[in-house]
C-alpha cells in the first residue's frame, strides 16, 4: 500500500503542505462555480431539491420503466432487493403530479408514492446547511479550547476544513448529490477528521522526544485507525450496492472519499504546519 510508505519526516513542510492546499484552491473554485450557477455548492438530491419517489415491486426492466415514464421528469431508476424499483422525479405543476400518479397506479396498483414539496425541501436544505456549520463552529471552538494555541488549533481547523471542500468537490465531479444522508456523512467526516488530527497535534506538542520520532509514531498509529474504518465501510459500501440499497451506498461512498483526504490532509497539510511550528520553536 502505497500510503504506508509515505515517509512522514522525508519532505519539508513547504512540500508537505503544497498538494493539499492546490486541491482545496481547486474544490473551492468549483464549488463556487456551482454555487453561482445553480445557488448551491452542490447538485441536491430530492431530499432538497423536492420532487417525488415511488417504490415499486415489478419485473419490468429498467429500461422499460424509463419508457414508462418517460413524459415526465425522470431522475433516476434505482433496482433493489428481488423486483425492487426506487424511483425519483424531479419538481413538477400539480397537473403533472396529478397525472403521474394516476398513470403509477394503472400500471403499479401497489405502488407506494411520497412526495417532496419544493418548499420543504428548501427548509430541509438550509436546516442541513445550518447544522454544517454550526457542527463546525463547535468544533472549532473545542479545538481551540484544547490547545489554547492559534496555530496548532488553526491547523486542525484547517485540515477538517479542507477535508469537507475537497470531499464536497469530488462529489459533485463523480455524480454524488447532497442529501440528508450525504449531508450526515459529511457531518460523521468532521468527527472522523478531528480524531486524527488530535491524535497528531497530541503526540507532537504534548510528548517528548525527537519531532521525528513522534512523527513516525503518530503516522502508524493514525494509519492503522484510519485503515480499521475504511474496511468497515468499504464492507458497508459493497453490501449496500449489491443489495441496490442507493442511500447507504451513497453515504459509504462519501465517507470513503472523505477518509482518503482526510489521510491527505492530516499527514500533509496538518502535519507540516505543525511541523514547521515545531521547528520554529526550536530554532527560537
Amino acid at each position: 500500500m502505497e500510503i504506508a510508505r509515505y515517509d512522514v519526516n522525508k519532505y519539508s513542510p513547504r512540500q508537505m503542505v503544497a498538494l493539499p492546499l492546490v486541491l482545496l484552491l481547486l474544490a473551492g473554485m468549483l464549488l463556487g462555480y456551482t454555487t453561482l450557477a445553480t445557488g448551491l455548492p452542490l447538485t441536491p438530491g430530492i431530499d432538497f431539491a423536492g420532487g417525488t419517489a415511488v417504490t415499486v415491486f415489478t419485473s419490468d426492466s429498467r429500461e422499460a420503466v424509463e419508457a414508462t415514464f418517460a413524459g415526465y421528469p425522470l431522475l433516476s431508476v434505482g433496482e433493489g432487493i428481488g423486483d425492487g424499483k426506487y424511483i425519483q422525479f424531479g419538481p413538477m405543476d400539480d397537473a403533472q403530479y396529478q397525472s403521474l400518479v394516476t398513470l403509477i397506479n394503472e400500471k403499479y396498483p401497489d405502488a407506494k408514492i411520497d412526495q417532496i414539496g419544493e418548499t420543504f425541501g428548501k427548509t430541509l436544505q438550509s436546516q442541513a446547511f445550518l447544522a454544517l456549520i454550526f457542527s463546525f463552529i463547535g468544533m472549532a471552538v473545542v479545538v481551540m479550547i484544547a490547545f489554547r494555541n492559534f496555530v496548532p488549533a488553526g491547523a486542525v481547523v484547517l485540515s477538517a476544513f479542507a477535508d469537507i471542500v475537497i470531499t464536497a468537490g469530488i462529489m459533485q465531479i463523480i455524480g454524488i448529490p447532497l442529501s440528508l444522508g450525504t449531508t450526515a456523512a459529511l457531518l460523521m467526516l468532521i468527527g472522523y477528521s478531528v480524531d486524527s488530527d488530535i491524535l497528531l497535534t497530541t503526540r507532537l506538542l504534548k510528548r517528548k522526544g525527537k519531532l521525528e520520532e513522534k512523527l513516525s509514531g503518530a503516522f502508524r498509529t493514525g494509519i492503522i485507525m484510519t485503515t480499521t474504518t475504511l474496511a468497515a465501510i468499504a464492507a458497508m459500501w459493497v453490501v449496500a450496492t449489491a443489495g441496490q440499497i442507493q442511500i447507504i451506498a451513497e453515504i459509504a461512498s462519501v465517507l470513503i472519499i472523505g477518509l482518503f483526504v482526510d489521510m491527505m490532509n492530516t499527514w500533509m497539510l496538518n502535519a507540516g504546519i505543525l511541523k514547521e511550528y515545531v521547528l520554529r520553536g526550536n530554532k527560537k
